[in-house]
């Protein structure tokens, strides 16, 4: 599954990094791409949106 999030508080590439390494920890085969610009983050995933939405708000980025 591939979900689609708005995250308003990456700004950078350590940000998108840390939100990597969140989704990692929780799910080892995710893919993570984010864009810094439009603040939307593409994750394919096998966990569900809110465990992927727990974890990114767990380090700091809350999804909208």
């Amino acid at each position: 599954m591939t979900l689609q999030l708005k995250v308003p508080k990456i700004a950078c590439s350590a940000c998108v990094n840390t939100l990597t390494k969140a989704v990692i920890a929780i799910d080892p085969t995710a893919k993570v791409e984010a864009d810094t610009k439009t603040k939307m983050v593409s994750i394919e995933t096998q966990k569900s949106e809110a465990d992927i939405k727990e974890a990114i708000a767990t380090v700091g980025y809350p999804a909208a």
